[in-house]
Parts: structure tokens; sequence; C-alpha cells
């Protein structure tokens, strides 16, 4: 699996898990990072003080390894987390929802490595030219918030192979060994999981939330709230009012009052499946039936469908 992506955040393999609010503390990063891989934490649902306390307590699991945060930049908080992150010397830091304009000068003056979320290959190109060190390319078989150009991951990671020569890390409906080496077919060089990291032992997210997604089959998920942000749901409650809604032609306006605050953590966190929101990507479907596993299993199986798939090729 070795690629510079590996030299880039100095890890063993090229696998970074999503950097996702409700799932992604610093248990699961520091899981990630110690399996290898690069952990993120999300601070999509912290706060500034939260953020700094999962910084602390994956240091300290880490042991030396490799951990990054992942900071959306259309949060209101973000300057807050930027501020915190630099105080604490992240090594790493993956920015998505905005431009990586704004921030990337700032971390690069910190000594931290930045890597933005892209949804097209003309977004890609703009990276570049920002000065990010890498560039994740997210097909819209992702969970939760999506581009609203809404192109796959097969598409999107040949695309924007050609539109940067930045290290390239695909994400969106990766879930398997033969997953990443598909990618790779396509020209990445590493590759971002989130649903399957999001539905481990060492992830935030409730057991109610996991033990639904993983009963979740093809076509059980499907992406609404286009008049605000595309995100993908998982059917249930939440996902008929907003689809009853939407084909009626509600307003954005309504599609707010709708959701109302919090439903993100009453899905996720709380484990509330039937009126919270349950963001999660297509690829649960691929994980039907599992058992809620350790990362360090995800890993192993992940490894070797790799090297099996690779081998079958040859």
């Amino acid at each position: 699996m070795y690629s510079r992506v590996c030299d880039l955040f100095g890890i063993k393999y090229p696998v970074i898990a999503g950097g996702m609010v409700w799932c992604s503390g610093w248990r699961l990063a520091a899981a990630v990072s110690n399996a290898g891989g690069l952990g993120l934490i999300g601070a999509g649902s912290m706060t500034p003080e939260l953020l700094r306390e999962h910084i602390a307590k994956c240091r300290d699991a880490v042991d030396g390894k490799t951990f990054g945060v992942n900071v959306p930049l259309m949060s209101q908080m973000a300057p807050d987390f930027i501020k915190v992150i630099a105080e604490e010397h992240v090594p790493v830091v993956f920015t998505s929802a905005g431009s990586p304009k704004k921030w990337t000068s700032f971390l690069h003056d910190n000594g931290i490595k930045v890597a933005h979320v892209v949804a097209s290959s003309v977004f890609a190109a703009k990276c570049e030219q920002a000065g990010v060190d890498a560039v994740v390319a997210e097909g819209f078989e992702a969970g939760g918030h999506n581009g609203k150009e809404e192109t796959s991951t097969m598409c999107l990671i040949p695309a924007v192979r050609k539109a940067t020569s930045l290290p390239l890390i695909a994400a969106g409906g990766i879930a398997t060994g033969r997953g990443i080496l598909a990618t790779r077919v396509l020209g990445a060089e590493g590759v971002q999981i989130g649903t399957r990291f999001a539905l481990t032992q060492e992830s935030s997210a409730s057991e109610a939330f996991k033990l639904r997604c993983l009963d979740l089959g093809e076509g059980d998920t499907k992406l609404l709230l286009r008049k605000l942000s595309p995100t993908r749901l998982a059917k249930g409650g939440f996902y008929t009012k907003i689809e009853e809604a939407e084909n009626e032609g509600a307003s954005a306006e309504r599609l707010l009052d709708i959701i109302g605050l919090g439903a993100t953590k009453r899905g996720i966190f709380d484990g509330d499946i039937e009126t919270g929101e349950i963001e999660i990507g297509q690829t649960s479907a691929l994980l039907r039936g599992k058992p809620i596993q350790t990362v360090s299993q995800v890993f192993d199986e992940l490894v070797s469908e790799y090297n099996e798939a690779l081998e079958a090729l040859k």
C-alpha cells in the first residue's frame, strides 16, 4: 500500500479516518493512528475547549505517532479551532467546507501539514494554488455532507488526478481492501474512510446508531437536503420527514424548521434512530451483518483484502 502519502504524514498505511461529527473523538483517532493509519479528531461537533481536551488525550494515546484534526471551515468556531490546533502543535489538519486559502499559510507557518477536501477537479486545482500539501477528492457515495456536483468517486478521482499533481486521497464509497486498490488504479495515492470507522468499537457514536447502520441494505441511504447542503441519510423517521417535505417543494427555511436543533447529535451520539438524523455512506450496505469491529480488526481486513486482490490481478 505504500505511497508518498505515507511519507507526507509519517504513517505506515495511506489510510485516513474521516473526521466525522459525533464519531471521531480521541479514541477513534488514536486507534487508527496506532494501527498504522492517520486518525483525525472531528472538531465539527466540539467546542474549542473540548477539542483541546481531545487533542491532549489523543497525543498521550498515540505515543509519538501522527494524528490530526478535521476542521469544517463553514463553522463559526473555525477560527477558534485553528487557534487551539496551532497552540497544541497538532501535526496535521484536514479542512473542508470552505476555501483553503484562508488558513493554509497560517497553518504552514506553525509547522502544520494541510489537506483539503473537494468534490470537483476545479476546486482541486484551486487547492494546489492555495498551497495545500494534499487534496482529498470525495465522491457523492460518502455519508453526511456532500458536494453539490454529486460526482461519483469513480469519475471524480481520475478527473482530479488530471487537474493537480498534489498527493491525492480518495474518499466516498471505500470500505474494503479491494476498494482501496480500485482507487489506486484510478490515480489516488491514499484513501479516507468514514463509514467503516464510524461503526467500530472505538467510534464515539452510539451502539444503536452502529447497529442500525450495520443493518442497512442497498438503496437504504439517499442524498437529501439539496436546498441546504446535500447530505446522505439513512432511511428512518427523520429521513421520511425530509423526503416528504422535499417532494412537496419545501423551502430551505421550512427544511431548517423540520431539522431543528441537535438532530445529528440525537441520531448519531444519542442513538435516537427514529427522530434523529442518521448520516452514513453507501458502503454501509457492504458491511451489512458484520459485528461492531475494533479498528485493529478493520485494518487487518483492509490490508489482507488489498494484498489478495493485488495478487489476483497479477
